[in-house]
């Protein structure tokens, strides 16, 4: 997915809000903003939009002199997600199909972003569940992602955020497990999921975990690792989850199911959704992803 001109204003919200969210110095604040927007202005518009993410949180993290300036907030989202986990495995496993509900569940924990938005609250994520296992979905994409899990060999999982990676683990405990790896990223950026992350949701006990080598908010793969590179090139499926995950991956392989929240007017346009919608999709090499299919809705939300 390319950069649009939409996008500019969002990368100056989200530099100054997190500037904000983690020192109170205006000196800050101002190089920070004033330092986005001349790398803004330079930007090449065929990038992705975490291209430009992964920039202004290297500044964040270098005027802060604070290498993980979200440690705190992806704790708390850890231990809310950790929390809740005990009553979601319940409900996946009373479903009527275990494997949707735990797909939605998965899907709804997208909303721990904090790119996107500068605070998540209880109430927002227990409002995502509720949402995600109420709402219409796309049955064909349902479909297919179940098949493609059920043939594939090896199936190479992509982690976006640090809670929303408790909530994968419901989704990832109906897949097959001896042909997982779950993939995290290299290095803090923003409240995405590291290694510490993964271990926190036990993930580490269940599947093969391995890093990307990168600090982009997504997966631009020449910004990875070789080792990355190597297991992506292997997998014979690919789930990403995220929305940066799919600004950075849609288009370019038939390989990636995508899993996430469209959470921005911009992607939810090029899609062709709603914004607010969860979304499961193909990638669709060289045109992005197809459009959604036919829809129904599951049984309840959370009691």
């Amino acid at each position: 997915m390319q950069t649009y001109p939409d996008c500019i204003p969002c990368f100056l919200r989200q530099a100054l809000d997190a500037a904000r969210a983690v020192t109170s110095d205006a000196t800050i604040h101002e190089h920070v903003l004033r330092e986005t927007l001349r790398m803004a202005s330079e930007m090449p518009f065929d990038k992705p939009p975490p291209w430009m993410g992964q920039r202004i949180h290297r500044l964040l993290r270098r005027a802060t002199a604070n290498d993980d300036p979200y440690r705190q907030a992806k704790t708390w989202s850890n231990d809310l997600a950790l929390a809740l986990r005990p009553k979601l495995q319940e409900r996946v496993r009373a479903s009527a199909d275990p494997f949707a509900t735990s797909v939605l569940v998965a899907i709804a924990g997208n909303i721990i972003d904090l790119g996107c938005r500068s605070h998540v609250s209880e109430e927002d994520v227990l409002g995502s569940i509720d949402q995600a296992l109420r709402e219409p979905f796309d049955v064909d994409a349902l479909e297919e992602l179940r098949a493609a899990t059920a043939s594939a060999g090896s199936i190479l999982y992509l982690a976006d955020n640090a809670g929303e990676i408790v909530l994968d683990r419901v989704f990832i405990e109906q897949l097959p497990l001896e042909r997982i790896t779950l993939a995290v990223r290299g290095f803090p950026v923003i409240n995405d999921a590291t290694r510490e992350d993964a271990e926190a949701a036990g993930l580490t006990e269940l599947v093969n975990v391995i890093d990307n080598g990168s600090d982009v908010p997504g997966t631009i793969l020449e910004a990875c690792s070789d080792s990355f590179r190597e297991a992506f090139a292997r997998a014979d499926m690919i789930i990403a989850k995220g929305q940066g995950n799919y600004e950075t991956l849609s288009g370019v392989d038939e390989r990636v199911f995508f899993l996430f929240k469209a959470k921005c007017p911009v992607v939810a346009t090029e899609i062709g959704c709603v914004e607010g919608q969860i979304v499961m999709c193909r990638a669709k090499a060289g045109t992005g992803a197809r459009p959604t299919g036919r829809q129904t809705v599951t049984e309840g939300g959370m009691d």
